[in-house]
């Protein structure tokens, strides 16, 4: 059985963040040949099911860059989550460098996930992260923290940040655009995510083709057979893959497939 596992923003998602007719079409081909469809993104699964094509196609849905498995109808196959304590220290480091700060819970996204601010200016964002009281996040109970996800007005701070964080937690670290960082527990990341849906289901994929463009994809370039990079991907993740299709504005999703599997 072949595995196309395939990222959302930027990759089968286009600039207006829309699922296009020929990706979609291709997903369902894709089904009718009887491969194994995988959504695998750093949205979470309330962000993934609102685009109604997927929610019709009842595919697994791999989340939070690997943290949270569900299966084609929507149970919970693994989770994993940073240690609190691991959470607090990274909260304080990263709030030194003046970043919108996003937590990702098994009880939601605080102050909110990342959708709501893409597309939006300082002016707007701002707002929603001026005296965020943090703090109260872990006053709810079982809470569960599976990401932290910061992100900078000024891409060139992200570096920074990485050469100052780098190595100090016991943490995934990776960026799904250049002007943000994500923190998951050690053992998530979307490569891992994709052994382990392969152990819980006791399946073995002969091939996994992996579709991306962003630093989060990297892990799943490394567990996947063939690794196709988008055109509108940054150079050095390029780099990284076996094959470069077009743009994800010019269905580079739906053109590759064809390509690798003459349809």
């Amino acid at each position: 059985m072949k595995c196309f596992s395939i990222d959302l923003d930027g990759t089968l998602l286009n600039s207006a963040r829309e699922i296009p007719e020929e990706n979609y079409a291709v997903l369902q081909e894709l089904r009718h040949q009887g491969h194994s469809v995988i959504i695998n993104t750093g949205r979470a699964y309330e962000d993934v099911i609102q685009f109604k094509e997927l929610h019709r196609l009842e595919t697994p849905i791999i989340t939070i860059n690997g943290t949270v498995l569900y299966s084609k109808s929507g149970d919970v196959l693994h989770e994993g989550s940073m240690k609190i304590s691991v959470y607090q220290d990274l909260l304080n480091s990263l709030r030194e460098f003046g970043l919108w700060i996003m937590v990702y819970t098994n009880q939601g996204g605080f102050p909110c996930r990342n959708p709501k601010i893409q597309g939006k200016s300082t002016e707007e964002i701002e707002p929603i992260f001026k005296d965020y009281d943090y703090d109260q996040i872990l006053e709810k109970e079982n809470m569960k923290i599976y990401k932290v996800m910061a992100v900078a007005k000024d891409p060139k701070k992200i570096e920074q940040i990485k050469k100052a964080i780098s190595g100090k937690f016991d943490l995934s670290m990776a960026s799904s655009h250049d002007n943000n960082i994500e923190f998951t527990s050690v053992e998530a990341n979307k490569g891992t995510a994709l052994l382990k849906y392969q152990q819980i289901m006791n399946l073995k994929f002969d091939e996994i083709f992996a579709f991306g463009d962003g630093g989060n994809d990297l892990e799943q370039f490394k567990v996947a057979t063939t690794s196709v990079a988008m055109g509108n991907a940054p150079f050095h993740i390029q780099q990284q893959a076996d094959i470069i299709t077009k743009t994800n504005d010019q269905n580079g999703f739906a053109y590759a497939v064809k390509e690798l599997l003459n349809i």
